[in-house]
């Protein structure tokens, strides 16, 4: 039937074109360049619609999704993600991190030992990286920590 690729496809169609017409009430400057700030959007949107027709014109074979588990294993690892993204801002860096990577790498391989070392390590990794090499004002712990 190969109709995911096609239904997809469509749906790629109508946001390329909601995004045309979006550019396309965009507010000309009187200081604009010569080829206008809509060119690029409307090239993009083109694009992503050409794309969207290709979908729906040559689509692929249909898909084996997963059972019912991994599924279950992947609605884990969105929670897991969004929590630690509304997380950051009230426990640091440090603790979120730490507890995402190992919740992670349990995940992938189910090792509690090699699980809790791989977030620890990696959540120092990381602020050590993302704030010394990169600059970035990361807070490493709960501002209740730290005064």
């Amino acid at each position: 039937m190969r109709i995911s690729d096609r239904v997809f496809g469509l749906l790629v169609i109508i946001g390329a074109l909601a995004y045309m017409a979006s550019a396309l009430m965009l507010k000309t400057s009187f200081l604009s360049d010569p080829v206008g700030m809509k060119t690029f959007p409307l090239l993009l949107g083109g694009i992503a619609a050409l794309c969207g027709l290709f979908m729906m014109i040559r689509p692929d074979a249909d898909p084996d999704w997963p059972d019912l588990p991994t599924l279950g294993l992947i609605a884990l690892a969105v929670v897991v993600l969004v929590l630690y993204a509304l997380s950051l801002k009230r426990f640091g860096f440090l603790i979120p991190t730490a507890l995402a990577a190992a919740i992670l790498s349990y995940q992938i391989t189910p090792r509690a030992g090699l699980s809790v070392a791989t977030g620890l390590g990696l959540s120092v990794v990381l602020f050590l990286i993302f704030k010394y090499v990169f600059g970035l004002g990361l807070v490493p712990w709960p501002k209740a920590l730290t005064g």
